[in-house]
């Protein structure tokens, strides 16, 4: 195979690639064989009700726990196997706020940059980049406390963003914000995936949220009922809307 059909095949590969994943706690089967693939530049919402296994999936994606089968990749690299290299690759919005509020911006930022061992100029410019993008650069030098939760979700985001990864994920990352926020949100994520190729995750149990995605996977009771565009959903269902269309898969007959 030669450099071009290497790199052909390269950008073909998913970003993420999890195959027969399998968790439960006691006789409680959180996820139950959940395969998912994400390709470079796509943007899947993860939709389900609460209880239906997001936050067990996003705890095995970033190497919090391990499943008890299945295997998860993050661009080829088993996290298993090897995690280090393979958890640098994930960029993480948690639905719980993780900024220290009595820190300056810049230090909450510094310190996340610390640990992929980003310093100096170089840490400098990255920061300084993403606050720019998300229209927060003055703000750098306040402490994180006197922020807005729409800014504070903001300087999250920028701080997944730091060490360049390719795969983001983000959970429930609207949780508590205002209409307005949620939108500028999900507008600078759908950037992201068109500037920077990135490969997106989004949970939410917000149906509008995915409206935008390039597919949505219903998660119900740890199993994918389904997966598809928003249009096949609501094709295959045959409902109105993707709201009517998660209703319906997620209600038991």
């Amino acid at each position: 195979m030669n450099k071009v059909d290497n790199e052909t095949t390269k950008e073909k590969s998913p970003v993420l690639n999890a195959k027969g994943v399998v968790k439960s706690y006691g006789s409680d089967k959180a996820l139950d064989s959940v395969d998912i693939t994400i390709q470079p530049g796509e943007f899947v919402a993860l939709l389900g009700p609460n209880g239906a296994g997001k936050t067990t999936l996003f705890q095995l994606l970033t190497g919090l726990f391990v499943p008890d089968a299945g295997a998860i990749s993050i661009d080829g690299i088993d996290i298993r196997k090897n995690a280090v290299p393979a958890l640098a690759g994930i960029g993480v919005v948690f639905q719980q706020p993780t900024l220290d509020l009595d820190l300056s911006v810049i230090d909450n930022l510094r310190f996340h940059a610390s640990l992929h061992g980003i310093s100096g100029d170089n840490a400098k410019k990255r920061i300084d980049e993403e606050l720019e993008k998300l229209k927060l650069l003055d703000r750098s030098k306040d402490r994180a406390r006197s922020l807005s939760g729409g800014q504070r979700r903001r300087i999250e985001l920028a701080r997944a963003l730091l060490h360049q990864p390719k795969f983001l994920i983000m959970d429930e990352p609207t949780v508590g914000l205002d209409p307005v926020s949620r939108r500028d949100l999900l507008s600078h994520v759908l950037e992201l995936k068109q500037e920077r190729k990135m490969a997106i995750l989004w949970a939410s149990h917000l149906v509008d949220e995915a409206e935008q995605a390039d597919r949505v996977i219903i998660l119900h009771k740890g199993k994918i009922r389904t997966s598809g565009t928003p249009e096949q959903l609501v094709h295959s269902t045959a409902t109105q809307n993707l709201h009517d269309a998660f209703v319906s898969l997620t209600t038991e007959k």
